[in-house]
């Protein structure tokens, strides 16, 4: 069964911080890289962080970079994303996703996506 449910999202002020987390099936995280993408109305998705399976190697869009960290605990099938410095252009949805690169996630490809949760940022 394949299984990814984020939480953490919610209502927050320019300058803050919020912690999202995403806890997945094992056939949805076991040797897989992933990444959070978001969705505002009106815009294209958008990757704003990668992970490879190991950890080893990340990727964050300049929009984001330096704001935002993803991490995983692989012993806990789940994968998070720390944002800092929250700016109103950052309201959206936010999911996560799963497939079997980072360069993959990169393009856009998703072998597994959640459902997503609502992050907005008020000025």
């Amino acid at each position: 069964q394949v299984r990814l449910v984020e939480s953490g999202g919610g209502l927050e002020q320019t300058g803050g911080s919020l912690r999202l987390s995403c806890a997945a099936s094992a056939r949805a995280f076991v040797g897989y890289a992933m990444g959070w993408f978001r969705q505002a109305p009106g815009k294209e998705r958008e990757i704003v962080a990668g992970i490879t399976w190991g950890g080893g190697m990340t990727y964050y869009p300049d929009s984001v970079k330096g704001r935002f960290t993803i991490s995983r605990d692989n012993a806990k099938n789940t994968v998070y994303l720390q944002m800092n410095s929250l700016k109103p252009e950052d309201t959206a949805v936010y999911y996560c996703a799963a497939d079997t690169s980072l360069n993959n996630l990169r393009v856009g490809l998703q072998a597994y996506r959640g459902q997503g949760t609502q992050v907005t940022v008020s000025s």
